[in-house]
């Protein structure tokens, strides 16, 4: 079977973020399908970008064809990443008579971030005579209103409506990566019958192939350690969805309890957060650069409870699927949830604790009482956690799940 998958944010173990449609695609190879991923070549979700040398590259992955769109750079959330979107959108549509015809997928899996996506990709397969699915991991327009406070009325947003409408009437099935989105998805044209959850998962040989720590970090660890500390830890996004300011404070508060926090990670509010740290006098906060994606598991075994979480969104009802929290489960350590949601995955796994987001004394009271566990009650969280994901996350059975869909369709 030949599948098309289309993401402008698609990315590969070597160039990043994002990694689902890579982990897919891999997986869907190894089992004898040919796949391509076409995807815009700038997005600055990738640590790297491709070289392009024309309106279309062509590049092999690890067996995955990729065709990269040009695309220009942008910056933040502005005009400069709203034309970007419209450009690879346009020539998305533009190119997709010549893509049909140099691959002639059976399936194109559109899984951009806005529902335009679904425009060239629908133009695609049906110059391929082939099914199309839509795969939804944000809702747009309705990211754009409740997070950055468009009105429905504006002419963009208006567009994206009409694009999410006309995707859910027209999509041969859906994946979702929400759990809880069905009857809005329904309220806006899609039939009940066509609508699958597949979340976002990992990938089990990633963790056995991980590398160990060394140099300046693994050395603040052995200092830690020695000292006793309870060492929380983060590695992920530092952005003001993330509300790290919350748990920096939870952590300053909790110094003469020996809680230290480890922040690995970059993103647009690491500098203010680590001038707010310097100029509180925080000094049981570490600051970490991201890592290469085969030192994270060494990093997060290092820590006695690992914690995410995400200001209060009305958006989280749809539920969540974070990457973040499978590897945190990978790991086999209890975990803190900070986030108010539709779906609640410490409780579903038994693996840690719910605390209020944006609520000091509770997420303080949940470290606490974790901290005042033994050893062997922590372990055993983390190994209910680490049995989920294996049961429910792990890519190869997530992967015979999505073929399963597509063979069914």
């Amino acid at each position: 079977m030949k599948i098309l998958y289309e993401s402008d944010l698609a990315g590969s173990k070597y160039h990043g973020m994002a990694y689902r449609i890579y982990q897919f695609s891999k997986e869907f190879t190894d089992r004898g399908h040919e796949v391509m991923v076409v995807a815009a070549s700038y997005s600055h979700t990738r640590r790297i970008n491709p070289n392009v040398t024309g309106r279309l590259t062509n590049e092999n992955i690890d067996g995955i064809q990729y065709k990269w769109i040009k695309t220009p750079k942008y910056s933040g959330n502005g005009v400069g990443r709203v034309l970007h979107m419209l450009l690879y959108n346009f020539y998305l549509w533009f190119y997709a008579k010549k893509i049909a015809r140099e691959f002639k997928p059976n399936v194109v899996i559109a899984s951009g971030v806005t529902p335009l996506d679904f425009i060239g990709c629908r133009k695609i397969a049906k110059k391929a005579g082939a099914k199309i699915f839509l795969e939804v991991g944000d809702l747009w327009p309705l990211s754009p209103i409740e997070l950055g406070g468009y009105s429905p009325r504006h002419p963009f947003i208006k567009i994206m409506q009409w694009a999410e409408n006309y995707s859910y009437r027209h999509t041969d099935n859906v994946i979702s990566l929400l759990p809880c989105v069905k009857k809005y998805m329904m309220e806006h044209g899609l039939d009940s019958d066509k609508f699958n959850y597949i979340p976002n998962g990992i990938i089990t040989s990633e963790w056995d192939a991980s590398k160990e720590l060394s140099g300046k970090m693994q050395g603040v660890f052995n200092k830690l350690k020695k000292e006793n500390k309870f060492i929380i830890g983060y590695a992920g996004a530092h952005g003001q969805a993330n509300d790290l300011n919350t748990i920096i404070d939870v952590v300053a508060g909790l110094k003469s309890q020996d809680v230290v926090l480890i922040l690995i990670g970059t993103g647009q509010e690491k500098e203010k957060l680590v001038s707010y740290t310097l100029k509180h006098g925080i000094d049981n906060v570490y600051f970490f650069p991201a890592q290469e994606k085969e030192l994270i598991p060494a990093c997060l075994k290092q820590m006695d409870v690992l914690y995410i979480g995400l200001q209060k969104q009305p958006l989280f009802r749809f539920g969540i699927s974070p990457n973040k929290m499978f590897d945190y489960m990978m790991a086999s350590k209890p975990i803190i949830q900070a986030i108010d949601a539709g779906n609640n995955l410490v409780q579903e796994a038994n693996c840690g604790l719910y605390a209020e987001p944006e609520n000091v004394e509770a997420i303080a009271r949940a470290i606490l009482k974790l901290k005042m566990m033994s050893t062997q009650e922590r372990e055993e969280l983390g190994r209910n956690g680490h049995e989920y994901v294996l049961q429910n996350h792990a890519y190869n059975k997530l992967t015979e799940r999505y073929l399963d869909l597509i063979k069914q369709v």
